[in-house]
C-alpha cells in the first residue's frame, strides 16, 4: 500500500487531454506518457475512420456509440459534422433510394434516401468499434491526467540541485 495522498481532481488537465489526446499528460510533466497516450488514442481514432469512413461516427443513428466516441475529442465531433453535412445531405455523392420491405406499398416520395457512401458491411462496424475504443482509452487517459501529481515543480527543484 502506498503512502501517497490522493490528488485533487483537476478538470483543466482533463480538458486539455480532451482537446488533444495526451496533452493533459504533457501539461502535468509526464511528457513521454502524453506522447504515448496521444499516439495510442489518435492511432485508434484514425484507423477507425480509415476502416469505417466518417459514416462510422453518427450521433443520430448510433447515439450510444457516439457517447463513447466523443470522449476521443473534437476530432470525433468534426467527423460527425462531416458525415451529416457531406454524406447525409448528398453533397459528396448522390442519395439513393433505400430498399423497401417486400410487400410494403409506399409512395415513391416517401421512400427514405441514403448516401451512396453509406457503410453497410462489417468494415463500418469495425470502424465504429475502433473509434469507440479510442474514446474509452482517452477517457482513462483523461482521468489519469486529472489526478496525476504534477512533475513540473519537482523536476525544476531536482534540476536546480544538480546544476549548482
Amino acid at each position: 500500500m502506498s503512502d501517497t495522498p490522493l490528488q485533487p481532481f483537476r478538470a483543466s488537465f482533463a480538458l486539455l487531454g480532451w482537446l488533444l489526446p495526451g496533452l493533459g499528460q504533457w501539461a502535468t510533466g509526464a511528457r513521454l506518457r502524453g506522447v504515448f497516450a496521444g499516439i495510442g488514442v489518435l492511432g485508434l481514432l484514425f484507423s477507425g475512420l480509415l476502416v469505417g469512413g466518417v459514416d462510422c461516427v453518427d450521433r443520430n443513428e448510433d447515439p450510444l456509440w457516439f457517447i463513447g466516441q466523443v470522449c476521443a475529442g473534437p476530432l470525433v465531433i468534426a467527423a460527425d459534422v462531416a458525415n451529416t453535412q457531406l454524406l447525409k445531405s448528398g453533397r459528396a455523392a448522390p442519395l439513393i433510394a433505400a430498399a423497401v420491405p417486400y410487400g410494403a406499398a409506399m409512395n415513391p416520395a416517401d421512400v427514405p434516401k441514403i448516401s451512396s457512401f453509406k457503410g453497410l458491411a462489417h468494415s463500418n462496424e469495425f470502424g465504429t468499434l475502433l473509434v469507440f475504443l479510442a474514446g474509452l482509452m482517452n477517457l482513462v487517459v483523461l482521468l489519469d491526467a486529472s489526478i496525476r501529481p504534477s512533475n513540473r515543480l519537482t523536476r525544476r527543484t531536482a534540476d536546480a540541485g544538480t546544476r549548482a
